[in-house]
């Protein structure tokens, strides 16, 4: 297998398969193949298996692609932002936000990760389910907006705005810190709190998370008193409605 990533903020992958040589994706990512190549949608494992992908973001079926001769495959995410490849050693793992799956070879597993601390999963941002990717094998993962690699040492802690945790090394813990300050709770606009990383481990950040591009075009659309309605506003507005947005976002799976 050989691949060529092209692009600048709408990326694509485009793969040269052998004959044999065979990749999966979530539907809706395969952009265009040559002949020779095989289809097959299914659930990855059953009913159950494909629920368990749907509970972390993903899709309830994947798509099995399989070389009948050499051919050619390109794959596209479906936002602004780069596509990663990362080669997984055997039991290798990375934890993902939703979504981040783009394809792989067919010897990665795509499964779904707990958050370990109940107060990450209500009020991080990403909810209590992730993605897991493990090895071995080579995964393309999308991440949006321009990406920022950081290497965090034992005890090491980072602050993050949850939206902006692109994947992280397992070993990383993800927890939150509430905002200090009255005046950065209700004016900083960063919400209540920000998701605490702590090391050892690499984590990847990016630039636009998708939540904050739907809400400021959301801000631009016009509404019933010709304003714009933001995500907050739907949930009642000012401080509280950002709270109950992030919580509802988190719970529901927005990002």
């Amino acid at each position: 297998m050989r691949y060529e990533i092209s692009g600048t903020v709408m990326q694509t992958v485009s793969i040269d398969l052998e004959r044999g040589e065979r990749l999966f994706s979530q539907t809706h990512a395969m952009a265009w193949m040559s002949d020779g190549i095989t289809m097959d949608t299914h659930t990855g494992g059953g009913l159950f298996a494909g629920l368990k992908r749907a509970m972390g973001g993903g899709s309830l079926f994947i798509t099995d692609f399989t070389a009948d001769q050499r051919a050619h495959i390109a794959f596209a995410p479906r936002f602004p932002g780069q596509i990663l490849p990362v080669t997984l050693l055997p039991g290798e793992s990375l934890i993902c936000r939703k979504e981040t799956f783009l394809c792989a070879e067919h010897s990665v597993t795509l499964d779904i990760a707990f958050q370990q601390r109940l107060g990450a999963g209500f009020f991080a941002g990403e909810g209590f389910i992730l993605q897991r990717v493990t090895g071995p094998g080579t995964v393309f993962l999308d991440l949006s907006g321009e990406v920022v690699q950081k290497t965090l040492l034992p005890g090491e802690r980072l602050l993050v705005h949850a939206g902006h945790i692109g994947m992280q090394d397992p070993s990383v813990t993800t927890d939150i810190q509430m905002l200090r300050g009255f005046r950065n709770i209700l004016f900083g606009g960063e919400g209540l709190f920000l998701a605490t990383l702590t090391g050892p481990g690499k984590v990847w950040l990016q630039s636009m998370p998708i939540m904050n591009l739907a809400e400021e075009i959301a801000r631009h659309m016009p509404g019933e008193d010709g304003g714009g309605r933001g995500v907050g506003a739907l949930v009642g507005g000012g401080v509280t409605g950002a709270a109950i947005g992030g919580i509802l976002g988190g719970i529901l799976g927005s990002e």
